[in-house]
């Protein structure tokens, strides 16, 4: 696991606060890598989007943390829990933890925010997401695109967006922007951090190679997740897991009682033979 260097922390989280993103440079190891890219060479699941959100060109591999030790570390570095540290409430969750695979001929994404799910009124603080390069970002080869400062959009300005096609279509709001974007270009291995209100996107694939990223989300410990862990996690996997990783999958408690089973912390439930008092006779 990388060690967080406070100060540099620090600086990330002001760049987050102020401008919606940073970028961690050499956030993984040269062994991370290749573990990474060799985990990818070998799997592919022929699942690709269903609209243009998702991509009609682009791959997508859930619950990554569950397909090896390599992809809980870069979950639980100590870089990112010191971001989450400073942005979210203790016993925050991980949301989604996925592989994305932008393939040549791909379309830009509609422009989003990652919390766009929520009701609560912008600006607000609920989420924070990564996106690791694991080939080289570019504004070819469908690089994240970002819009700097939008994280402190109010909801009026905000307005035009993918989810609201009666005021202004997509085209429209990624005209309106477009002088205002940004194509993030980082090394492999590097990594973006950003707050899950600032608008982004994944750009449009025009080079020959493909584009791989892994990304893994955080949020408040009550708020719903993404990915439901309880049932695509095993508890016999999870029971092999860090304790930081179990709580990031929901077995924690957040004051005073939420996430509590049958009146007893989740943690105890990843105990062999473990049967919720009500269920005893």
């Amino acid at each position: 696991m990388n060690h967080a260097n406070d100060l540099d922390m620090t600086n990330a989280a002001r760049e987050i606060q102020q401008q919606g993103y940073t970028i961690i440079k050499d956030f993984l190891s040269a062994g991370q890598l290749a573990e990474v890219r060799g985990f990818l060479d070998r799997r592919t699941t022929g699942f690709t989007g269903r609209n243009n959100f998702e991509g009609s060109c682009t791959e997508r591999i859930y619950a990554l943390l569950t397909q090896g030790k390599v992809f809980q570390d870069i979950v639980e570095d100590v870089r990112i829990m010191a971001l989450c540290d400073a942005f979210l409430e203790p016993n925050y969750l991980l949301t989604t933890s996925q592989a994305i695979c932008i393939f040549p001929g791909e379309s830009p994404q509609p422009w989003h925010c990652d919390d766009a799910f929520y009701s609560i009124p912008r600006p607000r603080r609920l989420a924070l997401s990564t996106v690791i390069a694991i080939d080289d970002f570019s504004a070819e080869n469908g690089g994240t695109e970002v819009i700097p400062g939008s994280n402190h959009w109010n909801d009026e300005q905000v307005g035009g967006d993918y989810r609201d096609g009666e005021t202004e279509t997509e085209a429209d709001f990624a005209e309106r922007v477009a002088d205002q974007s940004i194509a993030v270009e980082m090394p492999a291995g590097a990594c973006v951090v950003f707050a899950s209100s600032t608008l982004h996107r994944g750009g449009a694939n025009t080079s020959d190679s493909p584009r791989r990223a892994l990304s893994n989300q955080y949020c408040q410990p009550w708020v719903r997740t993404i990915e439901n862990f309880f049932l695509t996690v095993p508890r016999e996997e999870v029971a092999t897991m860090s304790p930081k990783i179990q709580s990031l999958l929901g077995y924690s408690v957040h004051p005073p009682f939420m996430g509590q089973v049958s009146g007893s912390h989740p943690a105890k439930a990843l105990d062999p033979g473990f049967v919720p008092s009500v269920y005893r006779r």
